[in-house]
């Protein structure tokens, strides 16, 4: 979690104040008014209580408490597309009686829909449920959540036998990342899985595989580094390709857990892992860099967000301004990106070309590949039109 210190929820039941300990993902502050619903609460009150900010702590049955979530998505869901129609019909008016599209449309729509997303998060969130010091729910018919629990957010302090209060959502989460954690993600290409942990993105878009295994290796390619190895895939793909030695970082104690363990699984003893900001320490210069960068220029709200958004491109920034420093003559950098980011105007190309130019480097070639995803096929999407023009390049950068 985001969070580093423990921080504590209070609500008052049967006339007794109740204290747990709060877990938030999302880093949201402890809830200041929580109120007591169960199986009586209608989908309506609830939904009326979330949007006046009030946190609904579930005492009814495990499953109804999420059959209330969906129904409070679907209230949200309408709420929100009504909201839509009336910016689409004001939007168009404005085209009408000016003759021509506003430019900034697009970035405005992106935010929007960021905006639109961030407070659906924020809603579903309020509804809360209770687990003792063991990860165990005392509600009816609650399931057995306690090793995804232990797993996503840690052990917690039996010695203190404090309960803690999270949100269902996250709890959600959890179980779904435990599932992943068990099935794993299958990449095609590769014959191979890999095993996503929670709080670490998983590479369910992957079409960036076959760039990798199709860019030709430098002449000299005896140490790589693999930026920001998330799963550890791309620094898995290097190994496979027969680099000797492979060097994969990340800061995120848990990517570096979720590579561990997957390099552990592929038994891969050429690849090294560092925990490190960007670059390693005390390692050989790299023949060649490989670095999948988030691609959005945008602020991230939660850790898994830290996978997609990248704030003023400051790792990006990062990566490029530390090759010179670190490639060895004649070295690569394979950098990863796709051009969403343009199709929103959230950055042009002249700006990334201006990015490579400015730490030193020229660009050797380029390899692209389409979208496969489904939300790239997806027209009721309101992004639809950036999202069905993306395309995703392997970017070879090579030092001037």
């Amino acid at each position: 979690m985001l969070q580093t210190e423990k921080q504590y929820v209070q609500w008052q039941e049967n006339e007794t104040l109740h204290n747990a300990l709060w877990l938030s993902e999302s880093n949201h502050m402890p809830p200041a008014r929580i109120v007591l619903v169960d199986d009586t609460t209608t989908a309506d009150d609830a939904y009326r209580l979330a949007c006046e900010g009030s946190s609904l702590l579930w005492r009814g049955d495990f499953h109804n408490a999420r059959q209330l979530l969906q129904a409070l998505g679907r209230r949200i869901d309408r709420t929100n597309e009504r909201s839509e129609l009336r910016k689409a019909k004001k939007a168009a008016k404005s085209t009408t009686e000016s003759g021509s599209s506003n430019s900034k449309e697009i970035p405005n729509l992106f935010h929007q829909q960021r905006q639109l997303q961030a407070q659906r998060s924020r809603i579903l969130s309020r509804l809360l449920l209770e687990l003792d010091a063991n990860y165990v729910s005392q509600l009816r018919r609650a399931p057995d959540v306690s090793a995804a629990c232990t797993a996503a957010f840690g052990p917690l302090d039996k010695a203190m036998d404090e309960s803690c209060v999270l949100s269902f959502r996250d709890l959600q989460g959890a179980l779904g990342a435990a599932g992943w954690r068990e099935k794993g993600v299958p990449i095609d290409s590769l014959g191979l899985s890999v095993f996503p942990h929670y709080g670490v993105f998983a590479p369910t878009r992957h079409e960036y595989v076959q760039l990798l295994l199709d860019a030709p290796l430098p002449a000299s390619h005896d140490v790589a580094y693999d930026i920001g190895t998330g799963t550890g895939l791309l620094a898995i793909i290097l190994a496979q390709r027969g680099v000797p030695q492979v060097i994969a970082t990340d800061l995120n104690p848990r990517a570096l857990a979720c590579a561990n363990e997957n390099f552990t699984r592929l038994e891969l003893p050429a690849v090294q892992l560092q925990q490190a900001d960007l670059y390693p320490t005390d390692a050989p210069l790299a023949n060649l860099i490989v670095c999948n960068p988030p691609w959005l220029p945008a602020k991230p709200s939660s850790s898994l967000e830290y996978a997609v958004y990248d704030a003023k491109s400051a790792m990006l920034r990062g990566v490029l301004q530390g090759a010179k420093q670190h490639l060895a003559e004649h070295g690569e950098l394979w950098l990863i990106m796709s051009d969403l980011a343009e199709h929103l105007q959230l950055r042009t190309r002249d700006e990334l070309l201006s990015l490579f130019a400015d730490a030193g480097l020229a660009v050797k070639y380029r390899l692209d590949t389409q979208p496969k995803h489904g939300r790239s096929q997806d027209d009721t999407d309101p992004l639809h039109v950036a999202r069905s023009a993306e395309v995703t390049s392997l970017w070879c950068l090579t030092l001037i």
